[in-house]
């Protein structure tokens, strides 16, 4: 079955909702740039917490049949990068995420409310 990027992001925004991802942050960026149609940032409360929310987004499109096309960064719990293509995961501890402020970099992308369809935030 074919998922569509927006099927995806649902995905995972749900994973990392039910992992406890902390203030999940999900822009619509398919029409400022090619890399990905969604980036997905969260953050987890320490290293095991973001090493779980890594292992959900794996293993939820895993079971998908959607593969990881670049895992990038640093395993224990300081940030991590998962590229399935049209959507891409990072999950950052809470300073990292502050330093990278890649909300700020994204600015021109539309934030999604996946709670939400057809709204954004």
């Amino acid at each position: 079955m074919e998922y569509s990027p927006k099927q995806q992001m649902e995905t995972l925004y749900r994973i990392l909702s039910e992992k406890q991802g902390q203030d999940i942050t999900v822009i619509d960026i398919s029409e400022i740039s090619t890399l990905a149609d969604y980036f997905i940032i969260t953050h987890g409360n320490n290293t095991p917490h973001v090493d779980s929310l890594v292992d959900a987004a794996e293993e939820a499109m895993d079971k998908l049949g959607i593969p990881c096309r670049s895992r990038e960064g640093l395993r224990g719990g300081r940030w991590v990068l998962l590229d399935y293509g049209d959507v891409v995961v990072n999950v950052f501890s809470k300073e990292d995420r502050m330093w990278y402020d890649l909300e700020r970099i994204w600015r021109d992308g539309k934030l999604v409310n996946p709670e939400q369809p057809g709204e954004e935030k």
